[in-house]
């Protein structure tokens, strides 16, 4: 008896001891611990994604891959494989599962001193806690913190939100967090599609993804898996019919190939600097926003294809610059060309070496061993290059251009530049353009950006000449000092002098003498054809007309140069812009006058759902009925402003439509569509621009070196922009309808003489219909103006009539 009292007063000694110790360690450990309260409402951080108009994925955006899922969204055996692989009684223990430690302290204990890794026993609790609160430190106090916190966090949060965050929080490898975007990277599927053995394979990552790499350590992976798969079915997640399937399955990991995703490089970035300027870094890292962008992949495609078309054609017009590199041409010179680094642009050109040269080709070899040739007709652009855009003869034969060693870009190709057919087999020498350009599109109703390209390629240079560069317009600005005239009471066949142009600058700064492209004069000529034909003398006589002041004003309103000053010289465009603005000014002539603000994004979603932007606030009564009654829609107000008189902006339309039919861009009325816009050539060809409509769609195309210098004696706006442009519209408008600009009310269609102005006889040779306003219509013997005084002759710009004589700059030359 003495014994057995003894006996039980030492274990109730002991007893209390460790109740004490556990007492102590609960104090010692648990002082100072993070506090877990913030993992009710926490939400970790996810992707931003932007998505195009048509709901494509364009860009993530996110310091950590992660695509948050609720646990009611993961399915049950993805839920299950991750149970059965890390906390099989999860939904039983307290935080801490006590027989799985006691089981993996024996273990340990067995496996002292044989160099086997510690078994843990840490349960997704405990995992929830190292991870959120804690560090990866190997250490008893940090297993005893740990299992304080698990403690904790099971009295505070349910278990399911518990598992919700360790199922999303997780790193799994191949820079996946959480289970949703591992499916994504390693299987390119959705949760809900994942087999039980993808899933298995899945919960077998946690411990050490790259140990279970599925390509570099494929057996370790497999047995992993299959491991995983037998504990689900232990646990009676899995019949025996399903994991003898899931075993006998092959691990086959697809990677995230996102073939719905649409490419446009330089707009994503654009809306990148968007989406941080508005709502920060932390939002657009971390905040899981969803982004759809106005952004129309199919124009897209068609925007950088002609781009990169019209930039390589011009490049190709001045010559050949040389190889990419030299090889010697000797044993082993596979290898050798192997370890030449490609430049940036090529895209899916190749790097070729070439073997051999003689007259009438030359024989090229790859990397990988394989041989081809480029054909003389393959290489016959390659001028010599010369100075300032300059270029020599063309090639008399293939040695003149390539030399042995020579590593040079080639495209396989079945037609050379003449459409004639070549071998089988043939390539064609390429080279990547040094010119600069960007190609812009957007609806003129919205302001939308449908398309946009700031480069010939983005991995060449981020910088975006669309919306960075500032360059001069040229004659591209001409017509918004023909609106300010028309708004003034001018009409479309006012008849402007054609002669020099002479004006003192102030003291030493010499006289100022504008001159015409030809460098010739045309006299009294109607204002159409001023702006058709792009003469700088009318449009600078026109300009000083009406005051350089009216000209500001209009180009603040249209948001073409910001900060002009009232020089004549910026009535020829010597103010600085950017493609985006000058498209979007376009956009408001041919929408009738009104104000639209280019945008890149439609709307911008929280994570929640919530609509935290939308470019389009306007309100609408009745579009958030759940049905529709059959009744009207509803309507939605126009809350654009009115810049200018509808009528004086259709008149400019209906001009710059003669630039297309007649004038400096004509080569773009093969198109036979209703179509039009103005060129733009600065001084020396320095820029060149086609900024240009459709009833429905906006374009604008520059082109110029980014450190500005010529492009060459005879390169303009109608020879390098234009062209881009027809290639735009000619792809973009193929399969839809023809529809003709809008008229506005107060427009009347009268018959005129399209080199005069002066009335003409329906369907007479030249004869144009030229739109006026009520009362301005020709009459008789049109009105001649000189310095504001109507006398007789001439061609009018209102017969004798009711229109508001235009004010008259003192000491002009007026107008005629």
């Amino acid at each position: 008896m003495r014994w057995l009292l003894g006996l039980l007063a030492t274990v109730f000694i002991l007893a209390i001891a460790g109740a004490g110790a556990v007492l102590y360690g609960f104090y010692h450990f648990g002082k100072g611990l993070p506090d877990y309260d913030y993992l009710a409402d926490y939400e970790p951080p996810v992707v931003t994604r932007v998505h195009a108009g048509d709901g494509r994925l364009l860009a993530e955006y996110a310091r950590n891959e992660r695509v948050f899922v609720p646990i009611e969204a993961i399915p049950k055996r993805v839920i299950k494989a991750f149970l059965a692989a890390e906390d099989k009684n999860f939904y039983e223990h307290p935080g801490v599962d006590f027989v799985s430690l006691a089981s993996a302290i024996v273990i340990n204990i067995r496996n002292y001193g044989t160099g086997r890794r510690p078994v843990g026993a840490s349960t997704i609790t405990q995992q929830v806690a190292k991870n959120f609160l804690l560090t990866n430190e190997v250490s008893l106090d940090r297993k005893a913190k740990e299992a304080i916190l698990a403690f904790r966090i099971e009295r505070s949060l349910s278990k399911d939100r518990i598992l919700e965050l360790y199922l999303n929080e997780i790193y799994l490898g191949y820079g996946s967090y959480g289970v949703a975007a591992a499916a994504l990277n390693y299987f390119d599927k959705p949760l809900s599609a994942l087999t039980i053995g993808e899933a298995a394979f899945l919960a077998a990552l946690p411990k050490a993804p790259n140990n279970y790499h599925p390509v570099r350590r494929h057996k370790a992976a497999v047995e992993r898996r299959n491991w995983v798969i037998e504990q689900m079915r232990r646990n009676g997640f899995v019949s025996q019919a399903e994991a003898d399937t899931a075993v006998n399955e092959p691990l086959v990991s697809h990677g995230n190939t996102a073939s719905d995703v649409a490419s446009a490089d330089y707009f994503a970035e654009e809306v990148r600097r968007d989406l941080l300027r508005r709502f920060g870094e932390t939002a657009l890292y971390e905040g899981g926003l969803s982004v759809r962008t106005s952004i129309d992949p199919h124009l897209q495609v068609i925007a950088e294809n002609a781009l990169r078309q019209g930039l390589e054609e011009y490049d190709r017009r001045h010559g050949w610059r040389g190889p990419v590199a030299t090889v010697p041409v000797q044993p082993g010179w596979g290898d050798a060309l192997a370890k030449v680094e490609p430049p940036k642009g090529l895209g899916a050109w190749r790097l070729a070496l070439v073997l051999k040269s003689d007259g009438k080709e030359a024989r090229i070899g790859f990397a990988d061993g394989s041989l081809a040739s480029i054909p003389y007709a393959g290489m016959k652009w390659a001028r010599t290059w010369l100075e300032d855009q300059r270029f020599g003869p063309a090639p008399r034969s293939v040695d003149e251009v390539l030399k042995p060693g020579d590593v040079v870009p080639v495209e396989p190709v079945t037609v050379d530049e003449d459409g004639k057919e070549v071998a089988p087999g043939s390539y064609a020498l390429r080279q990547i353009p040094d010119v600069g350009g960007a190609i812009v599109a957007l609806d003129p109703h919205t302001g939308r950006v449908l398309a946009m390209s700031g480069g010939y390629d983005a991995k060449m240079s981020e910088f975006n000449r669309a919306t960075q560069a500032k360059r001069q317009p040229g004659s591209a600005f001409k017509p918004f000092v023909y609106l300010a005239a028309l708004d003034s009471g001018y009409a479309p066949n006012t008849q402007i002098l054609d002669a020099p142009f002479v004006i003192d600058q102030g003291a030493g700064l010499g006289k100022w003498k504008p001159a015409n492209y030809t460098n010739k004069f045309y006299g009294p000529t109607p204002m159409r054809i001023g702006i058709e034909h792009s003469r700088n003398l009318m449009t600078v006589r026109l300009a000083q007309t009406i005051g350089m002041e009216k000209v500001v004003d209009y180009a603040e309103r249209f948001g073409v140069v910001e900060g002009m000053q009232p020089h004549l010289s910026y009535s020829l465009g010597a103010g600085e812009t950017t493609l985006l603005q000058m498209t979007a000014a376009y956009g408001m002539l041919v929408n009738g006058g009104k104000k639209i603000e280019p945008s890149l994004i439609d709307r911008v979603v929280d994570r929640h759902g919530r609509t935290l932007w939308k470019h389009d606030d306007r309100p609408c009564e009745g579009c958030g009925e759940p049905a529709w009654n059959g009744g009207p829609p509803p309507a939605i107000p126009d809350t654009r402003a009115q810049l200018v008189d509808p009528a004086s902006a259709f008149q400019v339309v209906s001009m710059l439509e003669g630039v297309v039919q007649r004038g400096t861009g004509r080569r773009i009325a093969e198109l036979g569509r209703p179509l039009a816009g103005k060129t733009g050539t600065t001084n020396d060809n320095v820029d060149t621009w086609f900024v240009g409509f459709s009833p429905n769609l906006a374009v604008g195309v520059f082109v110029g070196f980014d450190q500005p210098r010529t492009l060459g004696a005879h390169d303009t706006g109608s020879s390098v922009a234009a062209p881009i442009f027809k290639l735009f519209m000619g792809e973009a408008l193929k399969d839809r309808p023809i529809v003709d600009f809008r008229i506005p009310p107060g427009i009347r269609l009268v018959w005129v003489d399209h080199d005069t102005g002066m009335r003409a006889a329906p369907g007479a040779r030249g004869a144009i219909l030229e739109a006026f306003k009520p009362g301005t219509e020709p009459t008789g013997v049109p009105a001649v103006l000189d310095g504001g005084v109507p006398v007789a002759g001439g061609g009018g710009e209102a017969s004798v009539g009711t229109a508001p004589r235009p004010p008259v700059a003192t000491g002009g030359s007026g107008l005629y």
